[in-house]
């Protein structure tokens, strides 16, 4: 599951930021420390059994090892992500790696005044990690740490225990299984239950773990994941819609017509047609995305806009 993870433009060890414009982005974790910034549009954020919306001005924050999923409602949205490793303050903080929060989504957390603040030092590190100025990898380092320390001590959050931490990583690795186990056999007739021999696993246990992990059931997610296979073709022009169908996985034409329109709003054909009119093509389409990142310019004009916001 790590290369859903795209992080354009790494110039701190520790520390990534980046605007992104979503499509979607299907259940995913990473061991750092990720805040949202939703600047335009509406997001909808699933983590755990939470569905939230947020809009312009929202604010989530997801700890290490949190499974999440991002789907776009209306509008396209755009977010400002700031991730931070633990391991960036471990001799300052060990507790970081541990602590897990009640609820990703901020605001309900904080005062108008904490959201302001918190808003203001994301701006302040985007600039100094965009304009690059003489140690500015201090002053990142140096505001991020300021920044977890004002949302850790104004939202519910407690440490892990021993334990928690090791069925964390367990679970998190049975999920990231699962999905590769998806992404290799989607084309061909897949069945949980093969999953679950290779698992060591009922049947029914892993139908239970997969709508806890994932808030969705196992055949939702292999119809998104040859869904998204399809659009990937369709987008690649020159191949007949049947072909379309087969190699993504679908069993018939009629199902995986019904399939997409239920996916897209679209038959096959429409979002054919539509994808060909399309002037701008995504940055990056896969299984798992679809997703628009900037360059550091762009990212200098949507920062601007920020600031005079």
């Amino acid at each position: 599951m790590r290369e859903l993870e795209i992080i354009q433009h790494r110039q701190i060890e520790g520390l990534s930021l980046f605007f992104d414009t979503v499509e979607y982005r299907t259940p995913h974790f990473h061991p750092e420390w990720e805040l949202i910034w939703v600047t335009d549009g509406t997001l909808s954020v699933h983590y755990g059994a939470s569905v939230c919306e947020g809009s312009a001005g929202d604010l989530f924050l997801f700890h290490p090892g949190q499974v999440h999923e991002f789907r776009r409602i209306g509008d396209t949205p755009t977010f400002l992500c700031l991730q931070i490793a633990p391991q960036l303050f471990a001799d300052a903080a060990p507790i970081l790696g541990r602590t897990v929060l009640e609820d990703s989504h901020l605001n309900p957390s904080l005062s108008e005044e904490q959201a302001r603040q918190t808003r203001q030092l994301l701006r302040q590190i985007t600039a100094d990690y965009l304009d690059r100025p003489a140690f500015y990898e201090l002053s990142c380092v140096g505001l991020c740490g300021s920044l977890l320390h004002l949302l850790l001590t104004a939202v519910p959050c407690r440490t892990m225990t021993d334990e928690e931490r090791s069925q964390s990583d367990q679970r998190n690795a049975r999920l990231e299984r699962l999905i590769r186990f998806v992404d290799e056999n989607y084309m061909h007739k897949i069945r949980l239950s093969d999953f679950a021999a290779a698992e060591g696993c009922s049947t029914s246990y892993l139908s239970r773990f997969i709508k806890a992990a994932m808030n969705q059931t196992f055949q939702a997610y292999v119809n998104s994941v040859r869904y998204h296979s399809a659009c990937r073709l369709i987008d690649g022009g020159g191949m007949r819609m049947l072909d379309v169908c087969e190699e993504s996985g679908f069993s018939d034409y009629r199902y995986f017509s019904a399939a997409f329109k239920a996916q897209s709003g679209l038959t096959p054909e429409e979002y054919s047609r539509k994808a060909a009119g399309d002037q701008e093509a995504p940055v990056r389409r896969s299984l798992h995305s679809l997703e628009r990142f900037y360059t550091r310019e762009q990212s200098k004009a949507l920062l601007a806009r920020l600031r005079s916001d």
